[in-house]
């Protein structure tokens, strides 16, 4: 495979179907690079000393598809090295221990990676209109990022 045949790819999937990690990996693994960074946001079964049930994610689709377009645009003009860039985020039921957004990033050596995955984790939560709903035994909550600039703002 010649260098351009493995042209970086940035590969943006919101769905309510359970999400793959394997498939993630898989799509930014390539010969020229060294590492795949991964991170896997997951469903925990607590918040503040109340019992989740599960989670319930709702995204306004096309602008977080913009969005995220934006933050792999981001992350490959500060990391030159980054070969691939996966995101995959989970919409609708997301149940206790499965994964709400995989994130994967391809470079050849792992610092660009690490770096790019935590970038990309981090903006997202900070720009990307996905809402999360937390649903308790007995009420729920909309959670607020508190990364997310527009629900500070008013502050």
């Amino acid at each position: 495979m010649g260098e351009s045949e493995d042209v970086p790819k940035d590969f943006i999937k919101l769905q309510s179907e359970k999400l793959s990690v394997d498939e993630v990996s898989q799509l930014v693994t390539s010969p020229y690079c060294g590492a795949v960074s991964l991170f896997i946001g997951t469903t925990r079964n607590n918040f503040e000393g109340k019992k989740v049930v599960h989670l319930e994610y709702e995204a306004y689709t096309s602008m977080a598809e913009t969005e995220i377009k934006k933050i792999c645009r981001d992350i490959r003009q500060k990391w030159l090295s980054v070969k691939h860039i996966a995101v995959h985020h989970r919409l609708g039921v997301v149940p206790v221990t499965e994964a709400s957004v995989i994130i994967a990033v391809s470079s050849p050596h792992r610092t660009e990676s690490l770096e790019a995955v935590t970038y990309c984790i981090n903006t997202l939560k900070a720009s990307v209109p996905i809402w999360k709903k937390e649903i308790y035994e007995d009420e729920y909550s909309w959670k607020e990022n508190k990364e997310c600039f527009w629900a500070n703002s008013e502050k």
